[in-house]
């Protein structure tokens, strides 16, 4: 018995090596689950590694897709946290993009209440990249100023909801009024629009702070939003490295970090996890908990039929999508 999954067999600027491939049946090992999956998230990484740009680089050919949802369908011998019918939730390096999906059960985690399956598959990875830069990197405090940008993405939208619960005033950027407005709704106090050289960006914080700047700076673009937040950064600031959407990984002079006293900090949550299982099981745990009390609601930008992958990685590349995009089965 076979099932569709897109698979990328090549590595191209242009999307020309994602092709949906038929797939045999895989017979489970001991501690592996199957998987009817549901629905699935795009994320940023997931156009990376189609071009090869991302830190993590699966030999090809590999099933594309960081998370999914959907519905157990088998459970291999040794698995008892799980049983056919439970609505669970998959985060990995690839996988995702298939109609059906076997992983080990430690990948997989029952689906938060409340939400639909849609939901379930866009809240894992930007929910927990926002927890650990905020609460574990950056140490967030009641009282501070955050600056998000990107904030009208899937992982800014995130750190809007996450500093807001936290206590903080959240100023968010984006390239357009129409996209922020996702970011006012889900807490963020100023909206600034932005052009791409980040033009008057700096001044614009220093008039929202009273000249102070921001206590935290959420950057998961890089270029010259990352420029522009070294001037406008608060005395023992943190600035907190999420990625380089922009496309031009950014530089600092290592006066400005002493002058200033604020910290450029590098997050990857996912390594976090690898690196530390029991500390990365808290972090999750925390994430879900938060999710079942509405702390984080994913917001769904986009929703495109399974066959229709490639259409949705261009809506990401091309960043005409608020918040997530989602693949429906």
């Amino acid at each position: 018995m076979e099932h569709r999954a897109w698979m990328c067999t090549a590595l191209s600027p242009d999307l020309s090596g994602l092709q949906l491939s038929a797939r045999p049946h895989q017979a489970l090992a001991p501690g592996e689950v199957r998987v009817r999956v549901r629905a699935a998230a795009l994320n940023f990484p997931d156009l990376l590694m189609t071009q090869g740009k991302y830190q993590h680089k699966p030999p090809l050919p590999f099933v594309a897709g960081m998370e999914c949802a959907g519905e157990v369908l088998e459970c291999g011998s040794a698995v008892v946290a799980l049983r056919p019918g439970d609505k669970v939730c998959y985060g990995g390096h690839g996988g995702a993009f298939a109609e059906e999906l076997v992983a080990p059960v430690a990948m997989l985690r029952p689906m938060p209440t409340g939400l639909d399956f849609a939901q379930g598959a866009a809240y894992g990875v930007t929910a927990l990249t926002a927890w650990v830069a905020l609460v574990r990197r950056a140490a967030l405090q009641p009282g501070e100023t955050l600056l998000v940008h990107g904030a009208s993405g899937g992982t800014g939208l995130a750190a809007v909801q996450l500093g807001r619960h936290l206590g903080a005033t959240v100023i968010a950027t984006g390239s357009s009024a129409r996209k922020l407005e996702a970011a006012r709704a889900a807490g963020a106090r100023h909206l600034l629009v932005v052009d791409e050289g980040a033009a008057g960006l700096s001044d614009a914080v220093k008039d929202l702070t009273d000249g102070a700047g921001a206590d935290v700076v959420f950057d998961p673009v890089g270029g010259d939003l990352f420029d522009a937040s070294v001037h406008c950064i608060a005395w023992g600031g943190r600035l907190l490295v999420i990625g380089f959407a922009s496309g031009r990984i950014a530089t600092v002079p290592t006066n400005l970090p002493l002058i200033k006293g604020f910290a450029v900090i590098g997050v990857r949550a996912g390594e976090s996890a690898r690196r530390d299982p029991r500390r990365g099981d808290e972090n999750r745990r925390a994430v879900d908990a938060l999710t079942s009390q509405g702390v984080f609601t994913p917001f769904i930008g986009a929703r495109f039929p399974f066959d229709n992958a490639p259409d949705a990685y261009l809506a990401m590349a091309e960043r005409r999508v608020a918040g997530k995009i989602v693949l429906e089965m």
